[in-house]
């Protein structure tokens, strides 16, 4: 995605927003994932995907988006990447998380508001209320309660 002044504030409450779902999926073995994309399971990742967001949004909210690639070399450990949709009520994002051994980062590739305001603040503030209103579980007094 090209990137606009607001891309890093946005990639933040992503981030933010997906960190436990990425917290479970780092509980995957990193040799099951890498093999899993090599053979082109998509799949079985698309299952392991939708289990780890299922624990922290509404059904659908995220899901695998049938892609994903990894690095490992002799000289570093594992990362993997997998392609997301994250589609909370008005926004569809595409974008790829980073699996690493300590970490975890997302790269938003696109983003549609399905009624986009003429303010990029106004669509940013949306953002991230309609991804505190897609969590199933209540994180700091926030979101829906299970």
């Amino acid at each position: 995605m090209k990137k606009i002044p607001h891309s890093t504030e946005r990639e933040k409450i992503v981030a933010e927003a997906l960190s436990p779902v990425a917290t479970e999926l780092r509980l995957i073995d990193a040799a099951d994932l890498v093999s899993l994309l090599r053979y082109e399971r998509w799949g079985n990742i698309s299952d392991l995907v939708a289990s780890a967001a299922e624990l922290y949004f509404l059904p659908g909210t995220v899901r695998f988006g049938t892609g994903g690639d990894y690095r490992l070399d002799w000289d570093s450990k594992p990362e993997i990447v997998l392609d997301l949709e994250i589609k909370p009520e008005g926004v569809t994002i595409y974008a790829q998380l980073s699996l690493a051994d300590l970490q975890a980062g997302v790269e938003i590739n696109h983003i549609n508001f399905h009624r986009p305001s003429t303010d990029p603040d106004d669509d940013t503030a949306f953002l991230a209320r309609s991804l505190i209103d897609a969590r199933f579980v209540v994180t700091n007094g926030e979101g829906r309660s299970a």
